[in-house]
């Protein structure tokens, strides 16, 4: 029914004007206010993802996007020059920076969370 249907996922966020510059000058995407009070994140591969408000907004408790990248090191030194602070979970041996290594029976690929202005949760990872 919906194999050729352009699917997109969208999250809400309480600040509409924290979220773009947030998701357009700390994280660097392509984001556009269309149709005018929402936020479009135009991201690699030609998907976009919709961010819109909601006043009574509860931040997600899981990931809500995840970046891969292919040096997780480098793309946490630079989020942390840019002023995001990494999120720290138990049951994850996380090193200084706050990346999760697959070690001590961990499975998966180096990832290390953060928070958006709104309080969902994102990922960078390591391809």
């Amino acid at each position: 029914m919906f194999a050729k249907s352009k699917a997109f996922s969208g999250f809400a966020v309480d600040d509409l004007g924290a979220a773009k510059t947030f998701y357009g000058e700390t994280l660097g995407l392509d984001v556009a206010e269309n149709p005018p009070g929402l936020l479009t994140l135009r991201i690699a591969g030609g998907t976009n993802i919709l961010a819109y408000p909601k006043p009574d907004h509860t931040p997600a408790s899981f990931t809500i996007l995840n970046f891969p990248v292919d040096d997780i090191d480098q793309a946490v030194d630079g989020l942390t020059k840019r002023g995001v602070s990494f999120e720290r979970y138990e049951g994850f041996e996380q090193d200084e920076k706050g990346i999760a290594r697959a070690q001590g029976g961990q499975e998966g690929p180096p990832i290390a969370w953060f928070r958006d202005p709104a309080g969902n949760i994102l990922a960078v990872l390591e391809q």
